[in-house]
């Protein structure tokens, strides 16, 4: 097994290799408007620091977030075409577990990532392997109440402390996360997401509601 791990569901652009047993070699960086321009130098990278190529990769792991559209859909759309050019599989992970698994943590949390326009996409979890709520988004305000007192991890957390006063890291998504709860799960047995984007809300551009098409007589 080897998994190529990628995420651009929030402002990190991260890439990881996976053998089956751990972590080979992975990229982070982190710059919410360079994403298409960061994410396959970052592969490169990645494998040359492995010592691999592209073709000795089984299978591809992305994170479906929620993300914003614009950047969410550059990982996908990338792990799309390697999975066609590769003929591997391309297995979908929701980016709000990989911060979880990151954290580590074996008590309930919450994991928050900054979905703008003064919200955040967030879930609960019972511990760093288990979500026990479906993936959101909200402002942090009206969900204060619902996770008082819980620890939470991500941008989200970090920008909003008074909803989330037991902030706590990791704040981004890191690939490497991803490709070890990927192969932790696919070695179980478990069948892992589609690679399809996780949006929750509707893209910012939008057409205008009273656009008229003119067409030609």
């Amino acid at each position: 097994m080897l998994l190529l791990a990628l995420d651009t569901a929030t402002p990190a652009v991260t890439v990881a290799l996976h053998d089956g047993t751990s972590v080979v070699a992975s990229s982070s960086q982190v710059d919410a408007r360079r994403h298409g321009e960061l994410l396959l130098p970052a592969v490169d990278r990645v494998l040359a620091e492995a010592g691999t190529g592209l073709d000795s990769v089984t299978g591809v792991v992305v994170g479906v977030g929620p993300g914003p559209y614009t950047g969410l859909r550059v990982g996908l759309m990338t792990a799309d075409t390697f999975g066609l050019a590769l003929g591997v599989p391309v297995h979908g992970l929701c980016t709000l577990d990989g911060l979880a698994y990151a954290s580590g943590l074996a008590e309930p949390f919450v994991v928050a990532t900054d979905a703008r326009r003064k919200e955040v996409y967030w879930a609960r979890y019972a511990d760093a392997r288990t979500r026990v709520s479906e993936p959101a988004v909200d402002r942090p305000a009206e969900i204060a109440e619902a996770v008082a007192g819980m620890p939470a991890v991500g941008a989200g957390a970090l920008l909003y402390p008074d909803a989330f006063p037991v902030a706590r890291e990791p704040e981004h998504v890191a690939a490497a996360a991803l490709a070890a709860l990927a192969a932790e799960r696919l070695a179980a047995g478990e069948e892992l997401l589609a690679p399809r984007p996780l949006y929750l809300r509707r893209p910012d551009a939008q057409v205008p509601k009273n656009y008229k098409v003119v067409t030609p007589k």
